[in-house]
């Protein structure tokens, strides 16, 4: 059923954007600029799709899956993996103050960070002909959030402050109260946010596709050498812990154009906790807390990357 709307979908937005594609294909751009315009306009219908049903999402569950994530410390690792998941502006931000308060355990964290999918869904949905991807990146994300989460809360107690009421309002990436219960927000901020993503996916796809076009990253990230390919997860598993969205926008892009492995891919995207880490570097009184976090989600999405890699090896 969902394939057949994708694909329902796919061709009526071949049909809507004919001209366009028409009049960008006649004019005197460059192929590679012309390509990345085209297929970057390609993906408008579907970010908008996903990011209104992402708002609707937040809308309705959000402060009820917070509240059972509080008061469900062995679950947490679970229900925080499985919420991640899904693509929230700033589920990652709303864990690190959780974490901060010490309302849900470091394995609970960790896990949402893992999980935390950032734009690759959303980015992905916008690709009809790569939807295949999304049950793989999921299932990889989720398990070996899941796994961690639980694994580093045996290892590691969690001291919890079940008495804590002080939980402080925070702001998500395009500068909103991610909870705030605004129903003007429920169709403006889709838009906003398919615009902001939109830009960035221009933007990136044309870096792309000169590259490509100038076989630079072709040559760089075909080399079969098993010694280079081992390195793709540790490359990209420490950029993935840039705080930017634009980080995991990026590295879907390269897994969706075939630059990157996949493994190499679900490293970046599981280091790619959004601006969750940078909440958690200001306001968790523990520094060396922070720090030792960072690295444990480093290693893990880079572990995870490799053996992925060798799988596929």
């Amino acid at each position: 059923m969902i394939l057949n709307f994708y694909e329902n979908l796919s061709g009526m937005n071949n049909f809507l954007f004919g001209w366009f594609d028409g009049f960008i294909e006649n004019s005197a751009m460059p192929e590679w600029v012309s390509d990345a315009v085209i297929d970057s306009v390609h993906t408008l219908p579907f970010l908008f799709l996903a990011f209104l049903f992402i708002e609707f999402f937040e809308y309705f569950y959000a402060n009820k899956i917070n509240e059972f994530m509080k008061n469900s410390s062995k679950t947490g690792p679970l229900i925080g993996s499985l919420a991640a998941i899904i693509p929230q502006c700033g589920f990652s931000i709303i864990a690190s103050s959780l974490y901060t308060k010490r309302l849900i355990t470091r394995g609970t964290l960790i896990a949402i960070y893992l999980a935390t999918s950032d734009e690759a869904l959303p980015v992905l949905l916008s690709y009809p002909e790569k939807i295949y991807l999304i049950l793989p990146v999921i299932g990889a994300k989720l398990t070996i959030a899941i796994f961690a989460g639980y694994l580093i809360d045996l290892i590691f107690k969690s001291t919890l402050d079940r008495d804590s009421q002080n939980f402080v309002q925070e702001q998500g990436c395009c500068r909103h109260d991610i909870l705030a219960s605004d129903k003007i927000n429920l169709w403006l901020h889709p838009v906003k946010h398919t615009i902001n993503v939109f830009l960035f996916i221009l933007v990136i796809t044309l870096i792309l596709n000169f590259f490509i076009k100038e076989s630079i990253l072709m040559s760089i990230f075909s080399n079969q050498n098993l010694s280079f390919k081992i390195l793709e997860p540790i490359i990209t598993g420490i950029i993935g812990l840039i705080p930017n969205c634009a980080v995991s926008i990026a590295l879907t892009m390269l897994l969706i154009k075939g630059t990157i492995s996949f493994g190499a891919a679900i490293a970046g995207l599981c280091s790619n906790a959004g601006l969750g880490l940078l909440v958690l570097l200001r306001k968790n009184e523990k520094f060396k807390d922070s720090v030792f976090i960072i690295i444990l989600l480093s290693f893990i999405s880079i572990l995870s990357g490799l053996l992925l890699q060798f799988i596929r090896v």
